[in-house]
C-alpha cells in the first residue's frame, strides 16, 4: 500500500475512533469508548507509517537524483 493510502486510511480510522469515543462517552458505553480509543491509535499509527514511507521515498529520490547528477 502506498504512503497516500496509509495516510488516508489513518485519518479515517482516527476520525471514526474519535467519534466512537464521543458516542461511547455520551451514552455511557465503555466498550464503544474503548474501541474508539484503539481505533484512533491505529489511525495515528497508519498515518505515521505513511509519513515514514513518504520520507523514505523522498530520500531515495534525492539520492538517485544526486547520483545521476554526478554521472
Amino acid at each position: 500500500m502506498g504512503s497516500t493510502m496509509d495516510k488516508i486510511k489513518g485519518a479515517t480510522n482516527e476520525a471514526v475512533g474519535k467519534a466512537k469515543q464521543g458516542i461511547g462517552e455520551a451514552t455511557g458505553n465503555d466498550r464503544l469508548e474503548g474501541e474508539g480509543a484503539v481505533q484512533e491509535v491505529k489511525g495515528k499509527g497508519q498515518q505515521a507509517l505513511g509519513d515514514a514511507k513518504q520520507a523514505t521515498k523522498d530520500a531515495v529520490n534525492t539520492a538517485a537524483g544526486a547520483a545521476n547528477k554526478n554521472l
